[in-house]
C-alpha cells in the first residue's frame, strides 16, 4: 500500500473510460446554498442578539419573537449552513478519494432538493411556534421523518460510491465522513420516537429524566458527530490539498478516528449536572467529557503539523489561514468544553452566557472557518476558475471574522463568569446578595461586544457571498473566457 495513496487524499485522474465525469452538479448546489444559508442564519442570528438589547425589535410580532427565532437560528446555521457544506464536501471528496462518480446519481439530487424542502419547513414552523420544544430537534414528526428518508438516501449515496470504489484504500476522511453519517441516523430516530396527534404536535415516548438524557445523548452527540466528525472529515482532505502536503500522522488520523467516535457518545450527560439525572450518570459524563480531550488534541495537532515545512503559505494564502485557524479554535474549544464539564466549573457556568461563549468558539470559529475554506477551495474547482474572483476579499473576510469571533467568545466569557458569580453571591444572613435584574443589567454592554461581533462575522459572510456570485458568473473576466476546466489529480 504505497504511502502517497495512504498520507495524502489523492484526487485520481480522469476516468479510465474518458466518458464518465465525476458528479459535480450536486456538489456545485450544495455549496452554493451554503452560502445563501449562511447568510441568512447568521443574519436571523444578529438580529436575535439585537433583541437581547432592544426587545422591541420584535415589533410585538409572535413569529419575531426572541422564543421563535433562536431556534430557527440554531437550525439554520447548524443544519441549512453546516448541513449543506457536509453534504457538498462528502459528494466532493468521496468520489475524488474513490476515483469514482457517485453512486445513484438521481438519489443524490434528491438529497439536494429534499434536505432544502426541509430547511424551508422548519423556516415556516418554527417562527409560527410548532416546535417539539427540543433543543437541535424542535421539527415536529412530520419533517423528522422526511429528514430521516433524505438521511438513509445520503448514506446510500455515500457508501454506496465507497463499495464502488477504484482504489483499494480508504482515505481517512471517509471514514469520518461515515461515522458522522451512520450516528446522526441513529440519533435523530432515537430522539425523535414520539406519539403524533396531529400533523402538528406529538409528544416523546419517553419522560421525565429519561427523556432529558435521551435528548442530551442526542444533543451532544449532535455536537459531536454533526458539528465535529463531519467537519474534521473536511479537515482532514482539505487542509493537506490546500497546503500541498501529506497528512502529518496517518496513524494519529486512525487513533484519532477510533478514539474520538468510541469516546464521545458517552459525554451528553455533562449538560445535565446537578438536575434529577442520577449522579453517577453526570459523573460519568464528566469522565467521558475529559478523557475526550487527548484525541480531540490529537487531531488538532495532526492537522496544524501538516503545514510542517511550508509555515510560509499561511503569509500568503488566506483560505489556509481559515483551515488552519479553524484548527486552533477546535482545540480552544475541545479544551474549554472538559473543562466546563467538572462539576464544580460547572456549577459556576451552568445557564451563564459563557456556555454561549463555548458553543460560539466552536460554532463560529471552527465549523464555519473550515467550511469558508472548504468552500473557498471548491468554488473555482466547480466553476472552472484558477481562482477566486478576489483573493484580497477573501483575506478581508478572514479579518473581519476572526476579530468578530474573538469579540464575541470574549464577551461572552467575561458575562458568563460574571454571572455565575452574581448569582451564588450571598450576604451574611444568606440572602442573596444581587438580583437576577441586576445581573442581567450589568451584562447589557458585553450584549452590545456581542452584538458587534455578530455584525462583523455577518459582514465577512456578506462580502464570501460577493466573492462567489463573482466568480460563478458565466463568464467573470475576459481573461477567464478562454481558462479552461482544471482537471483534478
Amino acid at each position: 500500500m504505497g504511502s502517497a495513496t495512504i498520507l495524502y487524499p489523492g484526487d485520481g485522474a480522469p476516468l479510465m473510460d474518458g466518458t464518465t465525469q465525476y458528479n459535480e452538479k450536486v456538489v456545485r448546489q450544495f455549496a452554493l446554498a451554503t452560502v445563501v444559508w449562511g447568510v441568512v442564519g447568521m443574519a436571523v442570528g444578529v438580529l436575535i442578539a439585537a433583541q437581547l438589547i432592544w426587545p422591541a425589535l420584535n415589533f410585538d410580532v409572535p413569529w419575531l419573537s426572541y422564543g421563535r427565532l433562536r431556534p430557527l437560528h440554531t437550525n439554520a446555521v447548524i443544519f441549512a449552513f453546516g448541513g449543506s457544506a457536509l453534504f457538498a464536501t462528502a459528494y466532493w471528496v468521496v468520489q475524488r478519494t474513490c476515483q469514482t462518480p457517485l453512486f445513484a446519481p438521481k438519489l443524490a439530487s434528491f438529497t439536494f432538493w429534499g434536505w432544502q424542502t426541509v430547511i424551508v419547513l422548519a423556516a415556516v414552523t418554527l417562527p409560527l411556534g410548532i416546535t417539539q420544544s427540543k433543543e437541535y430537534a424542535e421539527l415536529e414528526w412530520p419533517i423528522a421523518l422526511l429528514i430521516a428518508v433524505v438521511w438513509i438516501s445520503y448514506a446510500i449515496v455515500f457508501f454506496g460510491t465507497i463499495v464502488k470504489r477504484k482504489v483499494k484504500h480508504i482515505y481517512v476522511a471517509n471514514w469520518f465522513y461515515g461515522a458522522f453519517i451512520i450516528t446522526v441516523a441513529v440519533l435523530h430516530v432515537v430522539n425523535n420516537l414520539v406519539i403524533p396527534v396531529s400533523l402538528t404536535k406529538s409528544y416523546p415516548i419517553y419522560a421525565g429524566a429519561v427523556d432529558a438524557m435521551v435528548q442530551w445523548w442526542y444533543g451532544h452527540n449532535a455536537v459531536g458527530f454533526f458539528l465535529t466528525a463531519g467537519f474534521l472529515g473536511m479537515m482532514y482532505y482539505f487542509v493537506p490539498k490546500q497546503a500541498n502536503r501529506p497528512i502529518y500522522s496517518y496513524r494519529l488520523s486512525i487513533v484519532h478516528f477510533w478514539a474520538l467516535i468510541s469516546i464521545y457518545m458517552w459525554a451528553g450527560p455533562h449538560h445535565l449536572h446537578y438536575t434529577a439525572l442520577p449522579e453517577w450518570a453526570q459523573s460519568l459524563g464528566m469522565v467521558f467529557s475529559l478523557i475526550l480531550l487527548a484525541p480531540s488534541w490529537g487531531g488538532m495537532i495532526n492537522g496544524i503539523m501538516t503545514l510542517s515545512g511550508a509555515w510560509h503559505k499561511l503569509r500568503t494564502d488566506p483560505i489556509l489561514k481559515f483551515l488552519i485557524v479553524s484548527l486552533s479554535f477546535y482545540g480552544m474549544a475541545t479544551f474549554e468544553g472538559p473543562m466546563m464539564s467538572i462539576k464544580t466549573v460547572n456549577a459556576l457556568s451552568h445557564y451563564t452566557d459563557w456556555t454561549v461563549g463555548h458553543v460560539h468558539a466552536g460554532a463560529l470559529g471552527w465549523v464555519a472557518f473550515i467550511t469558508f475554506g472548504a468552500i473557498y477551495h471548491l468554488i473555482p474547482k466547480l466553476y472552472g476558475r484558477e481562482q477566486m474572483y478576489s483573493v484580497k476579499a477573501i483575506e478581508l473576510h478572514f479579518w473581519v471574522s476572526t476579530i468578530g469571533v474573538v469579540l464575541y467568545i470574549a464577551a461572552m466569557w467575561i458575562a458568563g463568569v460574571m454571572q455565575g458569580l452574581m448569582w451564588r453571591a450571598v450576604n451574611e444572613d444568606g440572602t442573596l446578595t444581587y438580583t437576577f435584574i441586576e445581573s442581567l443589567v450589568a451584562t447589557y454592554p458585553y450584549y452590545m461586544v456581542r452584538l458587534l461581533g455578530g455584525v462583523l462575522f455577518l459582514g465577512g459572510m456578506l462580502l464570501m457571498a460577493w466573492n462567489v456570485w463573482m466568480t460563478t458568473r458565466p463568464v467573470a473576466t475576459r481573461a477567464e473566457s478562454t481558462t479552461a476546466v482544471p482537471q483534478e489529480g
